[in-house]
């Protein structure tokens, strides 16, 4: 289910990315947000109620809720952009906690494994909290809309992609 949920957020990612390089407009961008946000939130809780899963479903509400956030931002067309920059501020604190523990991996005191380490993953939370941090730079006026962009759209492939289809297709990451 994750990996479908990180294919819908490519979709979001990639349509912010080209908004701020001038290539879209605000409410139609905020409508795919809304749709991916939505998604992702609905995606949390069943990783958490249904897969009993919930590792995963920390991380998907993190980001899940900021992508509602800034739908909300785009389809209100709101000026101040902080509310917008201060839940970013929240995920990139999550992903960078995530990013640890899939580096470090998580074992309870009978050695059963809890969350398994993965420097792929750890990778890829690397680059959320870049992200998020760069998202809630922007919000405050101290990173250009361009320089967020391209690294939106670098990162669909990278930390999305990659190891969707990689794990879909052959059950394996890069690294």
């Amino acid at each position: 289910m994750t990996l479908a949920i990180l294919v819908a957020i490519s979709t979001m990612w990639l349509s912010v990315g080209l908004l701020f390089l001038g290539k879209g407009e605000a409410k139609g961008t905020g409508a795919i947000c809304a749709f991916v946000g939505l998604t992702v939130v609905l995606g949390a809780f069943l990783q958490t109620a249904v897969f009993k899963d919930p590792f995963t479903g920390g991380l998907l509400f993190a980001h899940g809720l900021l992508y509602c956030a800034v739908a909300y931002a785009l389809l209100a067309g709101l000026e101040d952009l902080r509310s917008v920059g201060n839940a970013s501020l929240a995920a990139a604190i999550v992903s960078a906690i995530y990013m640890v523990l899939f580096y470090t991996g998580g074992t309870a005191a009978d050695g059963t494994v809890l969350i398994g380490k993965s420097n792929y993953f750890a990778f890829a939370c690397a680059g959320y909290t870049v992200l998020t941090i760069e998202v809630w730079l922007n919000a405050y006026g101290k990173l250009s809309a361009t320089l967020l962009a391209w690294s939106l759209i670098i990162w669909v492939p990278i930390g999305l992609l990659v190891p969707a289809f990689m794990l879909m297709a052959s059950g394996t990451l890069p690294f």
